[in-house]
């Protein structure tokens, strides 16, 4: 089963569940972020990426330019351990790293958690690449793909035990769209997926033939 499959099994068997009209607010919220991005600028195919120095969970700090020198590096955007859509997308990351790492390329998860809390991601998701706190979202600002939590979203995930401040222990409530780059090791960007809505990813499996032209092209 292929990752997206795998999201709109999980949607349809949530929502069967989910009352109506918490279902409205968040689907509300999506189509108000589309709206949004309309006319927002992220970073696009052939921009150069931003570099940047985060901690992994090992408090260890991670560069992004370090990584490049090393081959190409797969960029993942995620909203953190609390949402069940990014922890099947980083599983499935997971899932093809032999083949990502054969190919000379790492997978970056980013997102604005604390360490202790990006560190029980990993754990939960048995993931062995680097994972990322951005705190405030600050590389996330830099790609183009950051955005602010609605109030009626915030007293929702507030309701559901997803209040953010407690993962990412800041007060305020920001979030990157979840988005996927690929980066070349002349740090230019050779895929740039950004999608408003939480629900669907970039298939972790197209990223092999993006790797493999790049591998080749080498």
């Amino acid at each position: 089963m292929n990752l997206q499959l795998e999201l709109s099994q999980f949607k349809r068997e949530f929502f069967q569940k989910f009352p109506p009209e918490k279902a409205a607010i968040m689907q509300g919220a999506t189509q108000a972020l589309a709206k949004e991005f309309q006319n927002r600028r992220a970073l696009r195919i052939d921009d150069e990426a931003p570099n940047f120095l985060l901690q992994n969970t090992d408090g260890q700090q991670i560069s992004l330019y370090d990584k490049l020198n090393q081959g190409a590096v797969i960029l993942c955007f995620y909203f953190g351990s609390w949402c069940p859509y990014c922890n099947l997308e980083l599983r499935a990351y997971q899932g093809l790293l032999p083949k990502i790492q054969a190919l000379g390329a790492s997978v970056l998860a980013i997102s604005p958690q604390t360490i202790d809390a990006s560190r029980k991601t990993a754990l939960n998701n048995a993931l062995s690449f680097d994972v990322l706190s951005d705190s405030g979202c600050t590389v996330a600002r830099d790609y183009g793909v950051v955005f602010e939590i609605s109030d009626p979203l915030r007293l929702l995930y507030t309701e559901l035990g997803h209040a953010l401040p407690d993962y990412n222990g800041t007060e305020d409530w920001l979030l990157p769209v979840p988005a996927t780059f690929i980066i070349d090791r002349r740090h230019h960007i050779a895929l740039a997926h950004i999608d408003v809505d939480y629900t669907k990813r970039y298939e972790p499996a197209d990223a092999i033939a993006i790797l493999l032209s790049l591998f080749v092209a080498a």
